[in-house]
This record gives structure tokens, sequence and C-alpha cells, in this order.
């Protein structure tokens, strides 16, 4: 089976990335790719529970992730990357698994395609 790993490093607000890293994994899961979305450096922060994106002009993506999640991708959060960002593992949503660098480097490896974001 094809496998797509994706990769966000920015964080979800002040650029597309984020929002264009969960469109890409979505895609992934309707073609029946297995989909694996690693959150590193600011990109953890997309994991937060309870963003409110009222008033800016940007969508939560939130949503998104939840989605993902849903329809089957695994989503994890990096921990050192967590430390760094002044989350706890309880800032972070249901179903996205905290997980040390080895193990994010084992999934790359592993994976068919990688995009980064």
């Amino acid at each position: 089976m094809n496998s797509l790993c994706v990769v966000l490093r920015k964080p979800p607000y002040g650029s597309v990335d984020a929002a264009e890293a969960v469109r890409h994994a979505l895609g992934g899961l309707t073609e029946d790719v297995e989909v694996k979305l690693l959150l590193v450096d600011g990109g953890v922060n997309v994991a937060r529970k309870g963003q409110d994106t009222a008033g800016t002009a940007y969508a939560s993506v939130e949503e998104g992730i939840r989605d993902c999640i849903g329809m089957g991708a695994e989503v994890f959060a990096d921990a050192l990357s967590l430390k760094v960002q002044v989350l706890s593992p309880d800032d972070v949503m249901d179903g996205v698994k905290i997980v040390d660098s080895l193990t994010i480097s084992a999934i790359i490896r592993k994976s068919s395609q990688v995009m980064i974001f």
C-alpha cells in the first residue's frame, strides 16, 4: 500500500502551510493511501485543543485534524517540540499521539512519499 507522510513544521496561522498540509492529508485518505501526519516545531500547535480563530481571517484547522483522525490518518506530535512550544499533553487534542524523534524518523523512512510544509 502506498503511504504518505505529511510533515508540518509551521504554526497553524499566519500562512497557508497548515491548511495545505491538512488538505493534502485528507486528499490522500480519499485515495486509500495510508496517511501519517507529523507535527514538529511550530506545527505542534495545530494539535492544540479549543483553537479560537474568531475575529481573524483564518479558519480553524482543528476540525481538519479531527477529520484526518476520523478518516484513519495517524497524527503524531513531537514531544520535544511540545516542550519548546510550551504545550503539555493535556493541551493536545484526543487522538494525537505524542512520540519521540526516533519514532518520527522511523515513520519518515518507512513512507513511500513525504511532503514537508
